[in-house]
């Protein structure tokens, strides 16, 4: 992942759609209603802090037990304090990449959500830097650009 890759969130119009306060089940089947309760506005709903909200698109599969996939897209909020357990993008030796921020007794740890990865140690000499926390993540189920 590149720093030019990253998108800036612009707000520049509210968009509601209808949302249906039913619960869809993923096991059995149950009855719908048929009716729209209220809007809901993807803006808000994804975006607390548009002017340090970004997007990025993810590449790779080492935070797939986190269920961030390759090719989702990642709102990231620079406004968060990131915390131990936080999915965090971070910039380390010029590069940005997406794991899970950890602290241990002084050190700091970038550990994907994949076995087949590698655990990222921070020492206090590498270039190093938290660039967001990650809020939510969008997925498209068909291929349609961007």
């Amino acid at each position: 992942m590149k720093a030019n890759q990253l998108i800036r969130c612009v707000v520049q119009y509210s968009l509601s759609l209808p949302y249906f306060s039913s619960q869809v089940s993923a096991g059995f089947p149950s009855p719908a209603d048929d009716y729209v309760e209220q809007d809901l506005d993807l803006n808000q709903f994804l975006v607390e802090h548009p002017s340090s909200t970004y997007f990025v698109r993810v590449q790779g599969h080492s935070m797939t037990g986190a269920g961030i996939q390759d090719q989702d897209i990642l709102v990231i909020d620079r406004s968060i304090t990131p915390k131990h357990g936080s999915i965090v993008v971070a910039l380390v030796s010029g590069e940005l990449t997406v794991k899970r921020l950890s602290y241990e007794q002084d050190v700091i740890w970038l550990r994907p959500e994949s076995p087949d990865y590698p655990s990222i140690c921070i020492k206090k000499d590498d270039d190093f830097q938290i660039w967001g926390v990650v809020t939510s993540v969008v997925r498209r189920f068909t291929k349609t650009g961007f």
